[in-house]
């Protein structure tokens, strides 16, 4: 099938760093792997881009700078048009249609159900969080009945909804009734990207390069795995932000004991609290900051772990944390909050510890026991990569999308149910192995 991607979101980069970066790439490699043609049609590209989707065609309409929260939001509407009427016109004039309209749902976009109506295809709509409450409680949101009334017009015109968790789904069928196809398909993980330190032993002195300059670097005397020849590792990987919970982790570490050091990769507002927070606790030599890595840093980033941490605090938790199946993927033992979908996904696997959201000290105990015990460090990651390998994989959850589209039946993983004048000086931008910029 030849597939168009769509994705209004201005804060998500086809290219970028963070998890919905991360996200969006996965299912669009897997698509292609999957034999698809895949053309992308966005408001952020960034310049992370992986060397297997450098030939990736992708048309950027970019957001005019200089707005406020209000401009912005017009102005978003205003592109959600323009970039149907890009693709339609795109389409009437080379002959070349579109068998499938696939769109990851972002506020004021109508623009994947305006194409669907317009080429007679179907829509598949990505939910991945209930973004209207989720704009007015993080960020502000000026013009929230025309963003409800996009809303309500792209799910009405998705021949299929699939969200990340139940929850999202609950949020879809509650708000919006009678739509035919809710379905969960939550994350996977790239299997084949993401995989463990060979026979779980790295020898010292590897260095993984970051934006500064830095590196995460293991002095691991005489070689093998890092728990024998240096301290044990726990990382966390994510965007800085309160909802992941990153401050829980820190303050949990004051109180370990032993031969340990922190590796918190990621970026985001949330940075020089957290930095402070380092400080006043007195661990400046046992937590480093990496800063982003660009997604094909990251598999070598796990491979230094011998902890991964996802300690989400207390609270509705709507997500389908990207961070855990990449920890499982690496061969890495969890510990994890118990919130959300992440009981669902870890809980009876023998690979996680789940800990009480709201208490600092579990979270305390699950790191201390995995810091004294390499044994059970090692079994725990082998019976990750196993239940990533056997539950999670990316080909897995993109066939289930598919699956009506294509006529296949689609395998079921353990945890998948079937359930404006602003706008004049808009350009557009058309990434191809040798980028042209279309004024």
């Amino acid at each position: 099938m030849r597939i168009a991607y769509v994705l209004l979101d201005p804060g998500i980069g086809v290219f970028g760093t963070k998890g919905a970066s991360v996200h969006v790439q996965e299912v669009v490699r897997t698509f292609r792997a999957l034999g698809h043609e895949v053309s992308v049609f966005c408001t952020r590209t960034d310049d992370d881009v992986p060397s297997d989707l450098a030939d990736l065609d992708v048309t950027r309409l970019e957001v005019p700078r200089g707005l406020d929260r209000s401009q912005r939001e017009i102005a978003l509407l205003r592109l959600s048009d323009m970039l149907a009427d890009l693709v339609t016109d795109t389409v009437a004039a080379s002959g070349q249609g579109f068998d499938l309209v696939y769109e990851r749902y972002s506020l004021f976009s109508t623009a994947g159900a305006r194409i669907s109506q317009r080429l007679d295809v179907p829509l598949i709509m990505e939910v991945n969080a209930p973004l209207l409450e989720e704009q007015r409680t993080h960020r502000g949101l000026v013009h929230a009945e025309h963003a409800a009334r996009a809303t309500a017009a792209s799910f009405a015109g998705a021949e299929r909804i699939v969200c990340v968790s139940e929850l999202v789904a609950d949020w879809v069928r509650t708000d919006y009734p009678g739509l035919d196809d809710v379905s969960v398909v939550p994350n996977g993980v790239n299997t084949e990207r993401i995989t463990p330190r060979p026979d779980h032993g790295r020898l010292g002195g590897q260095r993984i390069g970051t934006p500064s300059g830095d590196t995460i670097r293991e002095d691991r005397p005489g070689g093998g795995p890092p728990s024998v020849h240096g301290p044990v590792r726990i990382g966390f990987v994510g965007t800085l932000k309160p909802w992941h919970g990153t401050d829980r982790l820190i303050a949990a570490c004051a109180g370990l004991v032993g031969d340990f050091r922190v590796d918190i990769v990621g970026h985001g507002p949330e940075s020089v609290a957290l930095e402070n927070q380092v400080r006043t606790l007195g661990l400046d030599g046992r937590v480093r900051f990496h800063g982003a890595l660009a997604p094909e840093a990251v598999p070598e980033a796990l491979r230094e772990f011998d902890i991964a941490v996802a300690p989400y605090p207390a609270g509705e938790n709507y997500f389908s944390p990207l961070k855990v199946y990449e920890y499982l993927a690496a061969g890495l033992p969890v510990v994890a909050s118990r919130v959300g979908a992440i009981p669902g996904v870890l809980e009876g696997t023998g690979a996680a510890i789940l800990t009480d959201p709201t208490d600092t000290t579990d979270l305390t105990r699950a790191l201390q026991r995995l810091i004294d015990d390499p044994e059970l460090r090692t079994t725990m990651g082998a019976r990750a990569r196993a239940e990533a390998l056997t539950s999670h994989s990316w080909m897995r959850r993109c066939q289930q999308i598919l699956a009506p589209v294509t006529g296949t039946a689609g395998d079921t993983a353990a945890g998948e149910t079937d359930a404006a004048p602003i706008c004049e000086e808009t350009s557009v931008s058309v990434w191809r192995p040798a980028s042209a910029v279309i004024s």
